[in-house]
């Protein structure tokens, strides 16, 4: 298969040329060194082993004459092709609900709706209505974009996150959203693999490859199967019989489940503890930050599900720089050219009623008021609740919202005086005791790229018994684990590799921790109050708490707004008449 893409290479000086290599034919990996004589090369995520260095007919007529002593020209990463995700069922049921707001009938006059909450749930509330012909008021009470997938520039220009945050293949929704804004090309597609960290042989790692040749659930069985690392043959039987429930069950066995954690679930089922131990604290950690003795099974198994259902499911992308600019940025610019209004430094400081229970108003901390013919609440749970009115609060609808509660994380950059070389251009699950995920930003991402060193960006969860500490204690903890994952280029006590810098960014109450029973607690967007709406993904959607779920919870809320059209207008002209008397 033709390999698309662009190529970055380094060259003596440190500047950046591009290569167009859309015509090469390339069977392995998409990190790989081109490299002539006896030199010091590194090489990242092979199939096989680490430090394979791949040839190919051909190569020598990409390599530049150097002068004497100095580095030969270095092929640093190829991105792996955009996977055929269009003729997905999932995928073709996101582009019909986005084409319904492109092909609504035009209101006679638009609706002014005022969001709270700029991250992913209100951005895609707001440009769903603009698609819809209605105008939309996008308030963020911070100075940056995005939510949980804000990001920060620091004094030297580096940018450091709220979160690591990787784009499926099973992102229905995300995925539409991208091409709709025509960005498709800002998400770097990586092999269809999952690669584990093997904490009883430090430095090492497990592979699940995903072949692409066959269909799924096949290639993801494959996967399974050819991995002896993790789980034996026994336990691998006992696992597969374990899920035939859910497999044959469907979505409503998949609901049922909520009640149960992953532990109670898989001992359930008779699957080995150590089925849990080696594949499912990693998994239970990348999905929602906890531990499976808490985790609800629903949540597994929808990802499960996703991922074997659908061949490029569990497919990943990083996206190719910060997501304030890279992701949030083209959909406000979309937003404001259709006459919608984004608004930074926009706090709420109250809801205002109308003597029916209405919202009247949003009153901001600057004092300003802001009034609409709808009102929609777009940020996590934990805000609403603080800013919920009194009079609503025994409304079952909102006390509901009681048990929900955002889990804290902290996500940790950390820059290092060399390149490491025991990683992989790829997302990489830790399987540490404080970690969560991490990955090689220097490597992964093009906007961080840096060949000469590496910028590792890791998740430190479960983070309930660390939020409170200081950022040194905690990246003297990552330092010790990060001993065990790269034994010959990490010490703890940095005598091997230095710290040049880090930032920790700490998140107290982050998606929603998806425990047993809080299902029948998720909210549907339209609220009981007429004209107030939710937008989030702790909201009624299939995705949970994730990105597809908060931009697919913002497209539900704009449908529902949509649909009470000609009531919000009606409802708005009576207020208007109201007013006047």
């Amino acid at each position: 298969m033709s390999l698309f893409g662009n190529v970055s290479t380094i060259n003596s000086s440190g500047k950046c040329t591009i290569m167009n290599l859309s015509r090469t034919q390339i069977s392995s990996r998409d990190c790989f060194n081109i490299a002539s004589g006896h030199m010091d090369v590194l090489a990242f995520g092979h199939s096989d082993a680490m430090g394979h260095r791949l040839q190919f007919p051909g190569v020598r007529s990409l390599i530049t004459r150097t002068k004497k002593n100095v580095s030969p020209l270095k092929v640093v990463c190829v991105d792996y092709p955009r996977p055929e995700l269009e003729n997905t069922s999932n995928f073709l049921e996101a582009a019909y609900l986005s084409s319904t707001f492109r092909t609504s009938p035009r209101p006679a006059k638009p609706l002014e709706i005022v969001i709270a909450g700029a991250g992913l749930a209100g951005l895609s509330t707001a440009k769903y209505l603009a698609d819809a012909g209605h105008k939309p008021i996008l308030l963020e009470a911070r100075d940056v974009l995005g939510g949980k997938v804000a990001a920060w520039k620091d004094d030297d220009g580096d940018w450091y996150e709220t979160g690591l945050h990787i784009f499926f293949g099973a992102y229905p929704n995300v995925q539409n959203l991208f091409g709709e804004l025509g960005i498709n090309d800002r998400l770097q597609w990586k092999e269809h693999s999952m690669i584990f960290a093997m904490p009883n042989k430090p430095g090492e790692f497990s592979r699940f490859d995903f072949p692409d040749v066959l269909p799924a659930p096949l290639n993801g069985i494959w996967a399974i199967l050819r991995n002896n690392e993790m789980l034996t043959w026994p336990e691998k039987v006992k696992f597969a019989i374990g899920l035939l429930p859910a497999m044959l069950g469907g979505q409503a066995y998949v609901e049922a489940q909520d009640g149960l954690s992953v532990k109670d679930w898989m001992r359930k089922q008779g699957i080995p503890d150590r089925v849990t131990t080696e594949v499912f604290i990693a998994m239970s950690k990348a999905l929602n930050f906890i531990n499976p003795d808490e985790l609800s099974m629903q949540c597994i198994l929808i990802a499960l599900n996703r991922f074997l259902q659908e061949k490029h499911g569990s497919k990943m992308a990083f996206l190719d720089g910060s997501p304030p600019e890279r992701l949030c940025m083209p959909v406000v610019e979309h937003i404001e050219s259709l006459g919608g209004v984004v608004r930074l430094n926009s706090r709420i400081q109250k809801i205002e009623l109308n003597k029916d229970g209405t919202v009247r108003n949003f009153l901001l901390n600057d004092g300003n008021i802001i009034q609409g013919d709808a009102y929609v609440f777009a940020t996590p749970v934990d805000i609403l609740k603080l800013l919920l009115p009194e009079d609503w609060k025994p409304i079952p609808y909102f006390k509901k919202l009681e048990k929900l509660v955002g889990v804290p994380v902290i996500n940790v950059h950390i820059w290092f005086d060399r390149k490491l070389r025991n990683t992989y251009d790829h997302l990489l699950f830790s399987r540490s005791n404080l970690l969560s995920v991490y990955a090689d930003m220097s490597v992964t991402c093009k906007e961080y790229y840096d060949p000469n060193r590496s910028m590792l960006e890791l998740v430190f969860a479960p983070a309930e018994e660390w939020i409170s500490r200081s950022d040194s204690d905690i990246i003297d903890a990552t330092m010790s684990e990060l001993s065990r994952l790269f034994p010959d280029e990490i010490a703890a006590d940095q005598s091997k590799a230095k710290i040049l810098k880090y930032h920790v960014v700490k998140t107290p109450r982050s998606v929603y921790k998806t425990v047993p029973d809080c299902e029948p607690c998720r909210p549907l967007q339209r609220s009981p109050i007429q004209g107030f709406y939710l937008a989030g993904d702790y909201t009624k959607q299939k995705y949970l708490a994730s990105m597809e779920g908060a931009v697919l919870s913002g497209k539900f809320c704009a449908q529902a707004i949509v649909q009470d059209c000609e009531l919000l207008a009606a409802r708005g002209e009576v207020l208007a008449e109201a007013s006047l008397v």
